[in-house]
């Protein structure tokens, strides 16, 4: 990755640690550590500190504090199947090392919310525009721009995608990036059985794409069950070469970020999982102190 303009470090929380003592007390330990950090932030806000935007939740409408980036270095266009897919899976990375940034939001037409929240939300209508608003509530803090195609996604039972999907999704994505020239392509890894996933990919490696997250596709799991892994090894075998980024210094902003995304992660005290995900993710790491971290993979051919 290019070298970024480094954010100024957020306010002194102390971080929970999901591990020992913390195995049983991680949810509500990362819950008072974000309330502590939110209400650091509002007090700044309330002081006139233009650094700091307020961000509502969509579907709560409860409103959260966060630091606003200043892009610098070469553009990104980020491809996400569904609107919650960046902020699960790369937004803590962007949130340390910002770039100029515009998100293409593949299937963005979708019933598909919590189960607890089916009765309220309960058409393709209703459900997709609650989610376009969260996308956009979720992206303000990077200043990025979104791009936005218009698909259904998938339903269960799950199926392979339909090639011609593929091809017009593939277009569609092709004309997007030949509108920002220079910009450097990110996707999804696919790290998942999810058929969006795979078509999104797919469409990316058609296009030049070398640089992918670690997909955090079902939220619960994360797509990283054995067989998930597996079908992953086996897709890719050792193409994939792995990176991580350290992203301790703005995990709490991260969640901020995903409480964008009610509609999926409910209620918010679950939203640790991919936290907890991230304090496993860094356990890889050679060296350095980083107690969160997010994966990535660049393809051997990639010279970035």
């Amino acid at each position: 990755m290019t070298k970024e303009t480094p954010v100024q470090p957020q306010p002194l929380v102390d971080l929970p640690v999901p591990d020992g003592h913390g195995i049983y007390t991680f949810p509500d330990d990362l819950h008072h550590a974000h309330q502590a950090h939110t209400q650091q932030l509002a007090a700044r806000y309330r002081n006139d500190d233009h650094r700091v935007l307020e961000v509502t939740a969509p579907r709560t409408r409860v409103p959260y504090y966060i630091e606003a980036r200043t892009p610098a270095g070469r553009p990104v266009l980020a491809i996400e199947p569904h609107h919650d897919d960046f902020a699960l899976s790369a937004s803590g990375t962007f949130l340390a090392r910002p770039r100029p940034l515009t998100v293409a939001t593949v299937f963005t037409r979708s019933r598909s919310v919590h189960p607890a929240l089916e009765v309220t939300y309960a058409d393709v209508g209703t459900v997709s525009e609650l989610r376009d608003r969260e996308g956009a509530a979720a992206l303000a803090p990077f200043a990025a721009r979104r791009h936005l195609l218009g698909h259904k996604d998938a339903e269960p039972p799950y199926r392979p995608y339909d090639p011609q999907v593929l091809d017009q999704v593939t277009e569609e994505l092709g004309r997007a990036a030949a509108a920002r020239p220079g910009a450097e392509l990110l996707a999804p890894a696919a790290v998942t059985r999810h058929p969006d996933h795979l078509l999104v990919h797919e469409a990316a490696v058609r296009l030049g794409c070398t640089w992918f997250w670690e997909d955090l596709a079902f939220w619960s799991t994360y797509a990283l069950a054995g067989c998930d892994q597996h079908l992953f090894r086996t897709r890719t075998g050792a193409t994939m070469r792995p990176e991580l980024v350290d992203i301790t210094d703005v995990v709490l902003d991260k969640v901020t970020v995903l409480r964008m995304h009610g509609s999926q992660m409910h209620p918010a005290r679950k939203m640790y999982r991919p936290i907890r995900h991230a304090f496993t993710t860094a356990a890889d790491f050679v060296d350095g102190p980083g107690l969160y971290a997010e994966r990535f993979y660049r393809t051997e051919e990639s010279t970035c």
